[in-house]
């Protein structure tokens, strides 16, 4: 970890950006008052809840009082009352009114029901309030958008608000402010390279490989290597051995921002890895391919990934095998496809949520909806929840980081499966698909395992590992509740 913060801050000069006012109520939260009678009633509602608001500091916090002072109306006290919802210090008030109001809008038929639920949701919600007031706000967008029908335009929105504050200064501030203090993503990265590593290392040992390849199929913007080549070049007992790194960057990996801005953001990590392995003294090339496209159709046999016959090759895929397309066997395509190259190992990481279950046969029904709407309400309130208690409330960073996983909340909840790139597996179904395509799990030695337990213990209580079981890897937990998954594998 030191090492990435050596990397991050070579040339750096930090930029505040700038922040702009956006339309608010008076007590400081944006209102939207819904009016849901019929479908052109729907869609002629204001979008301005979808603008991604300017990351300010955190005066716009807001404290709801307590709901019996908020609703006058009987009926919705009635309403309050049959639901039995908690709204005591601990009580999942967010979970209960958001399902209800699923359940409501996936039956299609009560739109006065949705109205009245919908119109809770809105006056006890705030992005800048506690983290049920942030489920409740961004699960309510979600909501909205699939009544409109406005799944990907509020997306494109969201991307296009975001995109007025994404710089390179600002994507590594957050990026290493994550790091720092939760080891959600790092916990992964420890993980991969100590598998690589050891892969590497043996294959020099017992072949004399000096020359080894990854290709980064991943998400991480290259946070994870900086660790790795600093290894490769104090561990290495002979001649330092040179590394090339082929980097894709996919249309599911650049979604959530503009092509122009990740091309931008690239470019300037590519120099600064190269800056960096010439002060490691490590021989080493950098190459960004941008796929505008699905991963499965990526033509891995123009990459040149074996440079030479004695080239080793790791194949390393954090957080993105879940964006390619569920539909039509894709990611067992591609995962087939990974293990023709023959390499040396696959380092796989995800996010661990049963996300992409129902969405293999196409559409999804009512039922399957509610399945996908409950679990992406379990998986991202864990993360609400780690995020509240490792960054400071008033960190930029943190809204930046909330703002993101509102996004995937809208590419879940509002986007048709077909065209979702955010539908996250158990461990057990990628087991199954590794296996399928010819892999076996590579368990992860000693030293990994004792890198991992070390890593966490520089992070506040709370987080932990555990064996996964017959899927192979391990998770880490929050809570006891298992949210990343990291595993390796051997063709």
């Amino acid at each position: 970890m030191d090492t990435l913060f050596r990397l991050v801050s070579l040339q750096s000069s930090d930029q505040q950006s700038s922040l702009n006012s956006s339309s608010r109520t008076s007590s400081g939260s944006p209102r939207l008052h819904y009016c849901f009678h019929n479908q052109e009633c729907l869609s002629s509602l204001p979008c301005h809840l979808y603008m991604d608001e300017d990351l300010s500091s955190s005066k716009h916090r807001l404290r709801h009082s307590s709901p019996p002072a908020l609703f006058t109306d009987p009926a919705d006290l009635n309403l309050l009352r049959d639901l039995n919802v908690d709204f005591s210090a601990g009580g999942r008030w967010a979970a209960q009114l958001l399902l209800e109001c699923a359940r409501a809008v996936a039956a299609g038929h009560d739109s006065d029901r949705v109205q009245r639920l919908m119109w809770m949701l809105n006056e006890l919600s705030s992005r800048y309030g506690d983290v049920e007031q942030k489920l409740a706000a961004y699960f309510l967008q979600g909501l909205f958008a699939r009544m409109t029908s406005s799944g990907g335009r509020t997306l494109r929105t969201l991307s296009a608000a975001a995109d007025r504050n994404c710089s390179f200064d600002s994507t590594r501030r957050t990026a290493l402010r994550f790091q720092e203090l939760s080891p959600w993503s790092s916990f992964g990265h420890v993980a991969a390279n100590g598998a690589i590593l050891e892969s590497f290392l043996e294959s020099a040992s017992s072949s004399g490989t000096q020359r080894f390849h990854i290709l980064d199929l991943s998400n991480t913007f290259c946070t994870q290597w900086p660790t790795l080549l600093e290894a490769l070049a104090t561990r290495s007992s002979d001649d330092t051995p040179h590394v090339s790194i082929t980097t894709v960057i996919s249309s599911a990996v650049s979604a959530s921002s503009s092509t122009s801005v990740v091309q931008k953001v690239m470019k300037e990590i590519g120099q600064r890895m190269e800056r960096f392995a010439r002060l490691m003294g490590v021989p080493f090339r950098f190459k960004v391919v941008h796929h505008p496209g699905d991963l499965s159709d990526l033509n891995l046999d123009r990459f040149n990934l074996r440079e030479s016959g004695n080239s080793a090759l790791a194949i390393n895929c954090v957080n993105t095998l879940h964006g390619v397309s569920p539909a039509g066997r894709r990611r067992d395509a591609l995962i087939a496809s990974l293990c023709r190259l023959q390499p040396l190992i696959v380092t796989v990481i995800e996010e661990e949520a049963d996300l992409d279950g129902s969405s293999e046969a196409g559409e999804e029904d009512e039922g399957a909806f509610l399945k996908l709407f409950r679990e992406s309400l379990r998986f991202f309130s864990a993360y609400f929840e780690s995020l509240e208690e490792n960054l400071p409330q008033t960190s930029n960073e943190r809204l930046a980081l909330e703002r993101a996983a509102g996004r995937a909340v809208v590419d879940l909840v509002a986007c048709p499966a077909s065209e979702s790139v955010e539908r996250r597996g158990t461990a057990a179904r990628w087991s199954r698909r590794m296996r399928a395509a010819g892999f076996e799990p590579a368990e992860f030695s000693e030293d990994v395992s004792d890198d991992a337990r070390a890593l966490l213990r520089r992070y506040k209580e709370g987080w932990s590992m555990r064996e996964a079981g017959s899927a192979g890897g391990t998770f880490l937990a929050w809570k006891e509740q298992p949210v990343v998954w990291a595993s390796a594998w051997k063709p």
